[in-house]
């Protein structure tokens, strides 16, 4: 052996080390620190009461698809994924809810799930959605960092105890959490190991009893701080209050990408067999479909042990972000980025005004680099940097994220700082394009702004000290119900707005009210 080497020592032997301190400092009081924390004496909520017997802090009415309309809001796609999630989470909050009321948990099997889907897509996004919207802590682990009880490296029971921190110390609200345990994928074996496998089945074994029911000491046997942290209340009080937290009612939910699960399935499927006429081939074909017809099997076959998959009875799959995906993202989703980067702005009192077209091409962009929405933040981040750190010095109050921009920041940004009058005109347009979407938006008539029109509104507005949509009321607050007239005579609904019509709008609009009649008659 390398004199250089240290050999660390086992947990038992580090709590008999801790055990032999105390006694030689405190005397015989009897301590056994390896005892602490054991669920063999006292499971209280800290007010000697056992939360088994007292309805949970929590209250649920919802149903699946009042979850899923409130996912929408958040995430956008994933239809089916929605679906799966919401139902499940209602089953499981019903039986609870049951629980509570009747004092009977019998005859039902727990709702875990499995969320496959590669990265970037939402799921991490979906799980936490759903635990606000509940009302229960969540917890996030990456599988990677877990191991056997009793080597190396994080145990699993740690995603329980976190659970307690998360719902600030209330353990009977910690009882109804959410788990989610993400690249799941990484403990499958395919391949006889020889001894023990601590990174692989070994954390398998050790997330079975915890997905069912088990009670876990909510001080860990292997954390020193917390075993010292008991025996200074021994020495105070003369007892260890052994709480402990049970998880008959923690939701497990895990996932991962699960690369080369599509292989598995498609053989299961027959498609690798050329001319195979029973073979589903859109599955074949298609990824993402052949994912939604996941088995237990298939998971089996990935490397997952029989008793593991049957703790886990609900898939759900995520498929793949589009162009289209990723500029709903942006455009629509509640936490979309771009409201970051306008509170940004915003800080130095300047606005910053992201056009369609200039969202369409951030999500092109992102799209590219393949890592679903997770890449929207470096793009957005590298596309506005020098803008964050350039304008605050400068008289510029607004500024337009149109395509032009997002292609070549560099440039526009000099535009913007030695020709103010590009500026204006970029943010001018972008405002009348609004103007004209609210518009048709309220009325149902859409009115068409020329480029000239659009050149005359900026310059109006500069004048009067007013912006392009205030300019746009004083000039057409009366053309609503003249346009609905010809909308109900001719069914014209949408209306040219030149730089002619702009001059004299009470005479454009008499003009296209007359002509209406003219050809009527």
């Amino acid at each position: 052996m390398n004199h250089h080497e240290t050999l660390l020592p086992r947990p038992e032997e580090i709590r008999r080390e801790v055990e032999e301190f105390l006694r030689k400092k405190y005397g015989p009081t009897g301590i056994n620190i390896s005892a602490v924390g054991q669920p063999d004496v006292l499971h209280t909520d800290g007010e000697g009461q056992n939360p088994k017997d007292t309805p949970p802090d929590i209250h649920f009415d919802l149903k699946p698809i009042d979850i899923k309309a409130h996912l929408d809001r958040y995430v956008i796609s994933q239809d089916d994924a929605k679906k799966v999630l919401a139902t499940a989470i209602c089953d499981h909050y019903n039986h609870i809810m049951h629980c509570s009321k009747t004092g009977e948990c019998q005859d039902y099997a727990k709702q875990n799930i499995i969320l496959v889907g590669p990265t970037g897509v939402g799921k991490t996004y979906l799980v936490r959605t759903l635990a606000e919207l509940v009302g229960v802590p969540f917890v996030k682990g990456d599988a990677t960092k877990y191991s056997e009880t009793g080597y190396v490296g994080g145990d699993v029971e740690d995603l329980v105890r976190e659970l307690v921190d998360k719902a600030g110390g209330n353990l009977r609200l910690a009882e109804y959490g959410i788990i989610y345990l993400d690249e799941v994928d990484k403990l499958a074996t395919t391949t006889n190991l020889f001894g023990r496998d601590v990174s692989g089945h070994g954390v398998q074994r050790g997330l079975l009893k915890l997905m069912e029911e088990t009670e876990v000491p909510l001080r860990s046997p292997t954390d020193m701080a917390s075993q010292l942290q008991a025996a200074m209340d021994y020495q105070a009080k003369g007892k260890v209050e052994r709480k402990t937290i049970n998880t008959r009612h923690i939701m497990f939910i895990v996932s991962g990408a699960f690369t080369g699960l599509t292989d598995i399935i498609r053989k299961r499927l027959g498609g690798t067999q050329i001319g195979f006429m029973g073979g589903d081939h859109t599955a074949t074909e298609n990824p993402a479909e052949a994912l939604s017809q996941a088995k237990a099997t298939d998971f089996m076959d990935y490397g997952f042990e029989a008793e593991f998959v049957g703790r886990l009875p609900i898939i759900a799959v995520c498929r793949p972000l589009t162009v289209d995906d990723l500029y709903k993202i942006l455009k629509e989703s509640a936490g979309s980025i771009i409201r970051q980067y306008v509170a940004a702005f915003k800080a130095y009192d300047v606005e910053a005004i992201f056009t369609d077209e200039g969202l369409r091409c951030l999500a092109e962009k992102a799209y590219k680099e393949q890592t679903g929405a997770r890449s929207l933040v470096g793009i957005c981040e590298r596309t506005l940097r020098d803008y964050k750190y350039e304008l605050p010095n400068t008289t510029v109050k607004q500024f337009a994220v149109d395509a032009a921009l997002v292609k070549d920041p560099c440039e526009v940004l000099q535009k913007i700082l030695t020709a103010p009058g590009y500026n204006e005109t970029q943010v001018g347009a972008e405002l009348v394009e609004r103007y004209e979407k609210a518009f048709a938006d309220k009325y149902h008539i859409r009115l068409r702004f020329s480029t000239d029109a659009i050149a005359a509104i900026v310059q109006r507005a500069k004048e009067t000290g007013q912006s392009p949509a205030q300019v746009c009321d004083q000039l057409f607050h009366d053309y609503e119900y003249g346009l609905t007239l010809i909308h109900k005579k001719t069914g014209c609904s949408e209306f040219q707005v030149t730089r002619e019509v702009l001059q004299d709008p009470v005479g454009a609009l008499d003009q296209w009210i007359r002509k209406s009649y003219t050809s009527d008659s």
